[in-house]
Order: structure tokens, then sequence, then C-alpha cells
């Protein structure tokens, strides 16, 4: 009960953040989107999905993660209210609940490579946000392009220092652990 709760403050919050969304693209894609899509991993956190579901949830988060990173989806959203009340279902509902709900089934592997993905992505799309010549997102001005597409870098930045975090430097497990030669069984 505590996570639908959590979950719908989340909507509340992302819901009191749409006059901002509207006039600031990094409100919008780097902190509405994220924050829609929190809000549904968190709700369905308890969902206990069959592994072999696990690879369709995959595919239905994917598809629907890369519907939300065209241009014209996000000015959609933002002229149309329809579209902004698509955007307020489908991103809880088709990218945070799926990869929740799946998330645990994934082989480590696959894991590090959607999160390789997800970076590189971030990094591309920083690129092509700051050095287009022409405005990509109808909805926004060219500097507010700019910034989005910074704000695209720093965050693929941080992701990949928080996710090389554990890698570099996590602990080694208990089973794989030996104890030194001055130590005594």
């Amino acid at each position: 009960m505590k996570a639908l709760i959590l979950s719908a403050a989340l909507v509340a919050l992302c819901l009191a953040l749409q006059p901002a969304a509207e006039t600031d693209p990094v409100v919008h894609v780097l902190l509405q989107l994220p924050l829609l899509a929190l809000a549904g991993g968190i709700a369905a956190r308890r969902i206990d999905l069959p592994a072999g579901y696990a690879a369709a949830a995959l595919i239905v988060a994917l598809v629907a993660i890369a519907f939300w990173m065209l241009p014209r989806s996000i000015d959609a959203a933002l002229t149309d209210w329809r579209m902004g009340a698509v955007k307020f279902v489908s991103v809880p509902l088709l990218i945070g609940a799926p990869l929740s709900a799946c998330w645990r089934h994934l082989h480590p592997v696959l894991r590090g490579f959607l999160k390789a993905q997800a970076i590189s992505m971030l990094c591309v799309l920083g690129f092509l946000y700051t050095h287009a010549p022409l405005r990509i997102c109808n909805a926004y001005l060219v500097n507010d392009q700019e910034r989005l597409g910074v704000g695209f870098l720093i965050v693929a930045a941080a992701l990949a220092i928080v996710w090389s975090i554990p890698v570099l430097f996590g602990a080694p497990s208990p089973s794989t652990e030996k104890p030194a030669r001055w130590q005594t069984a």
C-alpha cells in the first residue's frame, strides 16, 4: 500500500511540474519523464512476474522508451492534451512497471548491456541536441535544446560513475573470499 501511495505522490508531483515542463525541456525530459517511470517502477516493485515473461516485459519497455525518445513525441505531449495524457499513462505502465518487474530476471550480462546502451544513447542524444543547427523539438528554443543536450551528457556521466562503482570497488562475495595466509581457520 505504501508503494502505491508513493507512486501516486510521484505522479502528482509530475502533474505539478507540468507548467514548468511546458517551458523547460530539462524539467520535461530529465525530471518529469524519469519520475513517471519511477512511479510505475515503485508501483510494480512487488509484482511477481514469471521468469518466462521477462523478455516480453523488457521488449515492451524498450519500445516505449524508443517512442518517448523521439522529439516528435515530446512535442506532441506538450501541444496535444491527449498525448499528454498518454504520457502520464504510458511512461509508468509501459516503461517503469515492466522494467521493475523484469529486472531481477535478467541475466547480469544483459543488465550491463542495457546500462551501457543507456549511457551511450544519452551521449548520442547529448551530442545531437548540442550540435544540431536546427531546432529538434519545435516546442523549445535552440538554447533550451542545447541545455537539454548538456543535461543528457551530465546524466550519462553520472550514470557511468554510479554504475561503475560497484564493479570497480564492490566488496568480494563471501563465497569467493579467501583468508589471508596469516589468518588461522
